[in-house]
């Protein structure tokens, strides 16, 4: 046999020197959760290891991270039942725990990269990403209502807005308002695959963001479809956001591998809770090993074609340097 591959396997040095795909702090993103109150620490149950943070909690979170060189933050906040409402207006409200939350750490940490939500459905009481109006959720009404928001972030200081939402229209929408009003230097990492997928249960348990009724599949994309993604990827590109996400991540290797392969721009993934949930409670049972299950699946991701892996190992994977 003249090609005989397993002689680039034969030792470490050579299968490090031919290594393809490689995973940096550079490209992870830390998903954080936010709660009111202060010197509050409260663990997800959902999600060993992953707390809900008080602001001045999350800033000892972001420093002790950003020692480790992780430096790109996505903020969601848990809001108080009792401040929610059909319109989700304390999304916008100026000194709402979220807005309060991205000053802060923008203020101690100028050079931290801070990512927003824009989507209802942790403010609205219907639990859903846009107004509804007997049952069924209303698109356009709902792009006021996102414009609102992320024009509140971007005055709060966020670096990039990233609308999680699923509503037609919003990526152009968001766009022609964050820059009539002079913040045309904010970027927008749209959430353009979505899908309407069973892993986001610890997320909203983490929370409290459950829809009320129903589901969300009128606006959510249907697991089953592909090529739906290159459409809304598409019109997301000429609607003028600067990345592209697929979410969840593992299931849709597929989908940021098609997205990769048709545009220019930048592929973000999300590594969801219930992605994390999984792995987490395989490895409690003892059923995997911890380093090289986490490791094989950021680089998974990353092979897939992701440049930024918003994931809830981020921290983790820096602090035990697996990477």
């Amino acid at each position: 046999m003249l090609q005989r591959p397993r002689r680039n396997r034969k030792s470490e040095v050579i299968r490090q020197m031919v290594q393809e795909t490689y995973v940096s702090a550079a490209n992870l993103i830390f998903p954080l959760f936010i709660i009111d109150g202060e010197n509050q620490k409260t663990e997800v149950s959902s999600m060993p290891g992953i707390f809900r943070y008080s602001v001045d909690n999350l800033l000892r979170e972001v420093e002790s991270c950003m020692k480790l060189g992780l430096k790109t933050f996505d903020l969601f906040p848990n809001i108080d039942e009792a401040l929610k409402d059909t319109f989700a207006t304390e999304s916008y409200r100026e000194e709402s725990l979220y807005l309060r939350a991205i000053r802060e750490v923008k203020k101690e940490f100028p050079e931290a990269c801070v990512i927003t939500d824009v989507a209802m459905d942790p403010y609205s009481s219907d639990g859903h990403d846009g107004i509804v109006d007997n049952g069924e959720i209303l698109n356009d009404a709902t792009l006021e209502v996102l414009g609102k928001m992320a024009l509140a972030h971007a005055r709060a200081g966020a670096d990039i807005i990233a609308p999680s939402d699923m509503m037609d229209g919003r990526v152009g929408f968001i766009r022609q308002v964050l820059d009539e009003h002079g913040y045309s230097g904010v970027s927008i990492m749209s959430y353009s695959a979505k899908y309407a997928s069973a892993f986001y249960g610890p997320f909203r348990d983490a929370l409290n963001s459950a829809p009320k009724f129903g589901d969300k599949k009128t606006y959510q994309m249907n697991p089953a479809n592909q090529r739906e993604a290159l459409i809304e990827a598409n019109l997301d590109e000429q609607e003028g956001a600067d990345f592209l996400m697929v979410k969840p991540a593992l299931p849709y290797l597929d989908v940021i591998k098609l997205l990769k392969d048709n545009t220019e721009l930048p592929i973000a993934a999300y590594n969801v809770s219930g992605e994390y949930a999984m792995i987490k409670a395989a490895i409690q049972k003892g059923w995997l090993n911890e380093q090289r299950a986490i490791t094989e699946v950021l680089t998974s991701i990353r092979r897939a074609g992701a440049t930024a892996i918003l994931t809830y190992h981020a921290k983790e994977v820096l602090e035990n340097k697996w990477l």
